[in-house]
């Protein structure tokens, strides 16, 4: 295991907890518009207030709702016939 694969692993081992209670405690659609809102958030990482942390955090909680998205999508293709 290389140590970028490592830090990677350990930060998403931390991030685990505040994922589940995001799954659970925020609605699906406004789950994916919270994840943009922390990735342009983690743009801005420089100010004192927010951080780089939140571009990664950003990506993992719009990504439980666009695998919804895509799971619709394809479901709803394959019932329309062609």
């Amino acid at each position: 295991m290389t140590p970028k694969t490592g830090r990677w692993a350990a930060l998403k081992a931390q991030l685990r907890p505040v994922l589940a209670r995001i799954r659970q405690k925020v609605p699906r659609g406004l789950r994916f518009i919270v994840g943009i809102l922390l990735i342009i958030g983690g743009i801005f990482g420089f100010l004192p207030v927010v951080g780089f942390w939140m571009i990664p955090l950003g990506f993992m909680v719009a990504a439980m709702d666009v695998r919804l998205l895509i799971r619709w999508w394809r479901t709803r293709r394959s019932g329309q016939p062609r």
